[in-house]
């Protein structure tokens, strides 16, 4: 549907757009590869990182300013971006208001663009592209095969041989985890302890905590096989014995490797009455190519199962043909600009959209579903200019439902991926309850990946820390192990 008056005329360009004649002058393709968090942008607009982060934590762009939900000290001033109103309690997504410029979600400070091809920073501080040749503590080599004896309670089909705890590819680009392989590793020595602390009668469960917070997922597998080598012994099925409830949970989901815990997660959305649409939405619309390829593969080797199939017989229409699009891990993750394809590729949304009666879903996938992040960004940034409204705004008023979550998610992480997932933890704990399979799952997936930038964005975005509302939400053993996890 037409929105009267748009696009205005006189439009005041976006902060930190390329000045009309220097476009060549951002970063050519293959200066730097594309990280699982947001790539840096170079600019002034955010404070300094607080001291004491991961190493290197500077390289990643600095939270604050932009709005929050419930805005926070720091907001532009009228002129710039309008404050975030917040999310719908329940719905997990903000629902940004109209208006001009982007709503308010947080966002990467501004690019700039003068005087010839900038050196952009990486996460973990390693600037002009030059990568570590091995992540910290030693390149980290999984197993080949999964056992999934050690999962009894959860689904178990074919036993078939697959390396589905493939290490995903953000570990190896200095992304910012709080998890971090420990130094003198000795799986057989952490075997030992485990042992000990379920042995006779009672349970030392701080000791299981000291252990399994303070090991990366490939040290915590080769801990697995030592402890069946030593004792002939499943840790997986004593640790059952030994555990319950939302503790239980979080100990199964540390011991997955990555990849078999993204399968296994949208398995179990699937499986049964009903379906758990945000978490495919959450796996297969935030994760890399390679992720999203491994994570097939491991789907149907480890549960004799087609993912695609399982989502046409469990979604429809508009959402089935988003969620097909992401499962083939196939959009572009080249990190140049194309600014004349943002501006026709803004074109096109707006006359899918805005500029017509009724909408072309078919547009909005084909552009989502393809572009980089870094190509979205620019799309929604000359969108914001010529319609006078940002494009989450638009999403909002031309989708419903999941879909319309679904191509929010992808639009907020390519603005700023920690924001995204900050703000799902957020909504996790908010209110009477908590959703803890999507608690447990955020912190376990993001904690070798990113979740230092989540703690970041999280106190920028609600003025309290996640460590505060994680332990204000949670109690016991599953606490103490939840906070150790995000480094409180």
């Amino acid at each position: 549907m037409s929105y009267p008056g748009y696009p205005p005329t006189g439009y005041p360009p976006f902060p930190g757009y390329p000045p009309a004649g220097q476009e060549s002058s951002f970063p050519p393709s293959g200066q730097y590869p594309f990280p699982s968090g947001f790539p840096p942008m170079g600019g002034g607009a955010y404070p300094q990182v607080p001291s004491g982060g991961y190493p290197g934590a500077g390289g990643y762009p600095a939270p604050g300013g932009y709005p929050a939900p419930g805005g926070y000290p720091g907001a532009p001033q009228p002129g710039g971006a309008p404050s975030y109103p917040g999310v719908p309690p329940g719905h997990g997504f903000g629902v940004p208001p109209s208006g001009a410029g982007f709503s308010g979600y947080p966002q990467p400070p501004s690019q700039s663009y003068g005087g010839g091809p900038a050196q952009v920073p990486l996460p973990g501080g390693f600037p002009g592209g030059q990568m570590p040749s091995q992540y910290p503590g030693g390149q980290p080599t999984y197993p080949s095969q999964i056992s999934t004896e050690s999962f009894p309670s959860y689904p178990v089909f074919s036993h078939v041989s697959l390396d589905c705890s493939s290490e995903p590819a953000a570990v190896t680009q200095g992304a910012q985890g709080t998890i971090r392989p420990v130094a003198n590793f000795d799986a057989m020595r952490d075997a030992e302890i485990l042992r000990k602390a379920m042995k006779g009668f009672g349970t030392d469960e701080q000791a299981i905590v000291d252990v399994v917070a303070n090991r990366s997922n490939d040290q915590r597998q080769k801990i697995k096989a030592a402890f069946k080598t030593s004792y002939g012994k499943d840790l997986i099925k004593d640790l059952k014995s030994e555990l319950s409830g939302n503790m239980e949970e979080l100990i199964l989901a540390l011991f997955m490797p990555p990849t078999y815990y993204d399968a296994w997660s949208l398995r179990k959305a699937m499986q049964g009455a009903g379906t758990q649409e945000r978490v495919l939405i959450e796996i297969l619309c935030t994760r890399t190519n390679q992720e999203i390829r491994e994570t097939v593969r491991c789907y149907q080797s480890e549960f004799g199962r087609d993912l695609e199939e399982d989502i046409r017989s469990d979604t429809s229409r508009h959402f089935e043909r988003l969620l097909m699009s992401m499962c083939q891990g196939n959009h572009d993750e080249n990190q140049s600009v194309n600014h004349q394809m943002a501006q026709e590729d803004a074109q096109r949304l707006y006359q899918a959209g805005e500029g017509r009666l009724g909408t072309d879903e078919s547009c909005f996938n084909m552009i989502l579903a393809t572009r980089s992040f870094p190509q979205l960004r620019a799309t929604m940034e000359a969108y914001s200019r010529m319609a006078n409204r940002d494009l989450l705004s638009s999403v909002s008023r031309e989708f419903s439902g999941y879909v319309e979550s679904g191509l929010k998610t992808i639009l907020q992480c390519a603005l700023n991926r920690p924001a995204f997932f900050a703000e799902r933890l957020y909504y996790a704990m908010k209110g009477a309850g908590t959703d803890d399979s999507t608690l447990v799952r955020i912190v376990v997936t993001r904690s070798e990946i990113d979740l230092v930038q989540i703690k970041q964005m999280f106190a920028q975005m609600y003025q309290k820390t996640l460590g505060t509302m994680i332990a204000g939400d949670t109690s016991g053993d599953y606490r103490r192990l939840l906070l150790a996890i995000v480094g409180q």
